[in-house]
């Protein structure tokens, strides 16, 4: 398993930028204090892609930040990206490995009771559970809340202990710290982030909620 920080997970959509360069939201991003970000595209061209996440690895090289794609496995190989982050019905989470290497970041989204006890976990390095909360990105029926994400990683930690268990889908500066504080090593966000006013601001922001969050949960124990 690749060492992988979930802390603030910034995902990066052009439906979801308000028309902004996408490399000037990431840098904004990771200026802010993102520790990982991801490229979601749903209708761009292939050749698009590959081309909007070079510039973006270009936009944040030195950071130290990885750079994931949605889904899109050739075209994390083609621009040289760090890894990417599959769905349950996109490619098994082992192809993707076999394709990428041992040193790629495999991540891989959870939603279902089945999910959580069927899936591959030996072949990735965290899960995104979700979505959690009702949210505007994409098409997220029944989502779990605060609860469910719990009964979700409990299965998943069981099964691998040590595996990074992150919470994705509506979260947003105003219930980050409530799945921290259930257990979540960290929050993946789109709209919060990349359709705010200032971004490098709303990254600082969430970036402390979660350490404020995490430190309040460790107290308690």
């Amino acid at each position: 398993m690749n060492p992988v920080d979930l802390t603030l997970y910034g995902i990066l959509d052009p439906a979801r930028s308000r028309g902004r360069p996408l490399p000037d939201l990431a840098r904004a991003a990771v200026s802010g204090g993102a520790t990982l970000l991801q490229y979601r595209d749903k209708t761009g061209s292939t050749r698009q892609m590959v081309d909007a996440v070079r510039a973006i690895r270009a936009a944040v090289a030195g950071s130290g930040v990885p750079l994931l794609v949605n889904d899109r496995v050739d075209v994390a190989l083609a621009a040289g990206a760090e890894g990417v982050h599959v769905g349950q019905d996109d490619m098994a989470a082992g192809d993707a490995r076999r394709l990428l290497g041992p040193q790629a970041l495999i991540g891989l989204s959870v939603k279902t009771e089945a999910e959580a006890t069927g899936s591959p976990l030996d072949e990735i390095d965290y899960v995104c559970v979700g979505g959690v909360f009702e949210t505007q990105s994409k098409d997220n029926p029944g989502a779990v809340g605060v609860a469910g994400w719990r009964a979700l990683a409990a299965i998943l930690r069981r099964r691998r202990p040590g595996l990074p268990v992150g919470a994705i889908a509506g979260i947003d500066e105003t219930n980050a710290a409530a799945i921290v504080a259930a257990g979540a090593e960290g929050v993946a966000v789109i709209s919060a982030l990349f359709m705010a006013d200032e971004v490098e601001a709303a990254a600082a922001r969430l970036r402390r909620i979660v350490e404020d969050a995490r430190g309040a949960s460790g107290a308690a124990a």
